[in-house]
Parts: C-alpha cells; structure tokens; sequence
C-alpha cells in the first residue's frame, strides 16, 4: 500500500509582490511606456547584477539592517566565513560601482537609466515590499554636469506620470543651496536641526515647525523668516523675488536661487501646475547637494513622494579617484503600481491575455488551415492564439470572453468557404482576410 503523499499548502511570503496575469500585464505596459520615454530623451538602458560584494554595498553608509546576504543552504570546504555577496538594495550604489568599473569605455556625460528589482530587509506593509521594482534615471559627468539636466529630468518625469494616467500630480522642484545659504546668512551654525524640521512642514504643519525650531534654540525672529521661506511656492522664477525680500544675503543662497530659476524658466513648456518651485522640499542632508525633487500625487499627498531625487557633488568617490558629479531621479514602480492597484485605478483588468485574435479550431482535420490563418495574422504584428482543441464553436468564445480577447478568427470550416472575424465587444461578424488584417481590422 502506497503511503499517503503529504501536500504542502502554499501561502504567500509578505513583501514579494505577486500579480495575476491581468495585473502584470499592466505592469508591463507601464514598464515599457517608461522606458520609451526614457529612450525618447537618448538614455541608455543598463542592468547590473542583482548582488554586489557586501563591502561595495556597505561604503553608502550604515544600512546593514537593509541588506540581505546571500548565502548557499549547502556549503562545501571552500565556503568560509560570513556571506561576501549581497542583494543591492537600490540603484545607485551599483551605478556608482559600475561607472568607476567601466569609467575608461563610457562616454560623458553618461545618460543612463535603469529598471530593476532591488531587495530591502524592512517591515512589509502598505507601499513597503521587500523586493520592488525601481525606475532609476541619472546624468553623469566629470567635474561638472549642466544644469539644464535638471529640467530635463523632470520633464521626463512628468512625460512618464501623465503618460501612465495616474491622475492630477505635481512635481515639486527646489535647491538645498538655498536653505543652507539662508541658515549661513542667519548666522546658524548648525543647520542640521532646520533642514529636518522644514522637511517636516507638509506633514505635520507650521506650528509643529514653529516648536521643533524653538526647541532646537533658533532664535524667534529667525524662526519667522524660515517659515515665510518655507511657504514660498510658485509656478515660475518669481519665487526668487520672495526669497530676496526676505532681507538676507548669502552667496550660496544666490548661487542656489539662479540655479532653481534656471530650471523653472527652462520647464515652462510643460502645462501650468505639474511643476512648482517649492521652498519647504528639502530631502537628505548629505546626499544631495542643489536641484531636489518631490512629486505628489495631489488626490493622496499623504501618501508621500511618488518620484523624488536630486543633484549630487559626487558619484562615485568611494570607488574611483574622479570627481563624478551627477542628477538623478527614481520611480518606485511597484510602490505606485500597488496604489493604483488596490484602489481600482488601474483600468480594463478584463484582458488577462496579451492575444489580440483567438483562431477557431474548427476539426482536427481543418488544423493546418487554422495553424496557417494564425501564422499569416502574426505577420501582420498582431498576436494571436490558436484554439488548443477541435470543440464545439461556443465554447471556443466562451474561452475568448473569459480571456478578454477582443477577437475570434474563423477560418473556413470547409474546403473553398470564407473567413469571418467576430468582434467580442460589439457582437459584430463579418468575412476578412487574413492577409489584409491590422490593429484597426
């Protein structure tokens, strides 16, 4: 007597996202929408491993909470010691390590983007996975990168957000010069405790600001100015009249102010509303170092930066005796497309297919004219499915309406008959040729 076979339930592991087949086809268009755009402004595609050496990962700074290490469940003598290779959990430090690894073969400034999964070990919860795709898009140079990059970036960026239908958003643009020239021009040496409490200011709004400053002994006139500063938002370059008349001087602040109107006056093509020039956006204190960017989505903007990044002094110091200045911004696909997705916003789920046209099988005997019909319909750029079995013809279409395909081919059923296509949505059937069909029919 055979013994009973155990049967292992699956369940599914929190923070590695899994979609139904009409979901991830989705995905895939927003992928591949991306990465037109981005190809559309002349930007290289690149992919690097999916580990790099623990050390590599670790010259970022202290996130070893982040990091998962890869190690073989059996290991033999050679393996000793901890794990030496570990998952990348972003882009930009293997972007740092692949431009000092290939400095010599690539050309500057280096345009690349980047479209990868990237693995961070934190809590999984709402918009936080543990494995999710990112979008990353940077302009690298040596000594120097122009600063009409920094509009071109976020044009990109708002070419990509409208293309992908995502609602009313807007892009927020600032420069750290600015606020860091301020500080200097109020006398305080420290602006560490300003930057923290001004990046807060949507969130938690200006009286809690107010207090946070307070205790961290700005004086009170002082206090005022940075919340008028932080409440400076415009469409254009006439924020920096609203900065000037706050009656402080500092050459790093003017050096910050040209650069950020720059940038607005170089984005004035784009329609009125998807980019300001907003005061209070600050992001990480030593990363970026001019231009950042916030985008929100206006509807939610409790849910936070849906593409966000900056200007930075240098790349990849760590790595290579070169000073590679650059300005990059990133998109958390998965974070945005899990929004969309649990709020019904993403569209037709009903195509779980990518097949344009499901070709009947009338018999076993008629299954060459059938193959044929779908061989000469993939010539014409559509893709298509043949039926897998010769039965009834109704349950052919039911399987097509089940799939969402938008189209049932029948060839002829007999030697010498015609060929006739059933629209799915209008019910519609009429006699075609294969030969002439298109998108459109």
């Amino acid at each position: 007597m055979m013994a009973e076979q155990k049967i292992y339930k699956p369940r599914p592991i929190t923070g590695f996202p899994e979609w139904l087949p009409e979901v991830r086809r989705i995905e895939l268009h927003w992928m591949d929408h991306i990465r037109r755009v981005f190809e559309s402004y002349g930007f290289c595609s690149v992919e690097t491993p999916s580990v790099e050496e623990v050390e590599v990962l670790r010259a970022k700074g202290e996130v070893d909470k982040e990091i998962y290490v890869i190690d073989r469940l059996h290991k033999d003598e050679n393996d000793k010691g901890e794990g030496r290779l570990a998952l990348h959990f972003d882009q930009t430090v293997p972007l740092a390590r692949y431009v000092a690894q290939h400095f010599n073969a690539l050309d500057f400034p280096f345009k690349r983007y980047q479209m990868q999964k990237v693995w961070r070990g934190e809590r999984p919860q709402a918009g936080r996975f543990r494995e999710f795709y990112q979008c990353d898009i940077d302009v690298i140079g040596v000594d120097h990168v122009p600063i009409h990059f920094d509009a071109e970036l976020a044009a990109i960026m708002v070419d990509i957000l409208r293309g992908l239908d995502v609602g009313p958003f807007q892009m927020q643009i600032s420069n750290r010069k600015i606020l860091m020239g301020l500080c200097a021009g109020l006398g305080l040496e420290d602006p560490l405790p300003v930057t923290r409490a001004i990046d807060k200011i949507e969130k938690i709004g200006a009286d809690e600001v107010r207090q946070l400053l307070a205790e961290a002994r700005v004086p009170a006139q002082h206090i005022e100015t940075l919340l008028q500063f932080a409440a400076i938002k415009t469409e254009d370059s006439s924020f920096a009249e609203r900065v000037f008349a706050l009656g402080v001087q500092n050459a790093l602040m003017a050096e910050g102010i040209a650069e950020l109107a720059s940038v607005m006056d170089r984005l004035t093509h784009i329609d009125r509303g998807y980019v300001v020039a907003d005061l209070s956006i600050v992001r990480g204190l030593d990363y970026y170092t001019g231009t950042v960017y916030e985008t929100k989505l206006m509807k939610n903007r409790d849910f936070g930066s849906i593409c966000s990044g900056g200007r930075y002094d240098d790349l990849a110091g760590s790595y290579i005796n070169k000073h590679l200045p650059g300005v990059g911004i990133s998109i958390g696909l998965s974070r945005l497309f899990d929004y969309m997705r649990t709020n019904d916003l993403l569209g037709d789920l009903t195509r779980k297919s990518p097949t344009d046209i499901l070709v009947c099988l009338p018999s076993e005997e008629r299954e060459d004219v059938a193959a044929e019909t779908a061989r000469i319909l993939r010539t014409r750029g559509l893709n298509v499915e043949l039926y897998h079995a010769p039965q009834k013809v109704k349950k052919q279409i039911e399987y097509a309406a089940k799939k969402g395909i938008p189209y049932v081919w029948f060839p002829p059923f007999e030697e010498g008959g015609t060929h006739e296509v059933k629209n799915m949505a209008s019910g519609e059937q009429l006699t075609s040729d294969p030969h002439l069909w298109t998108h459109q029919g």
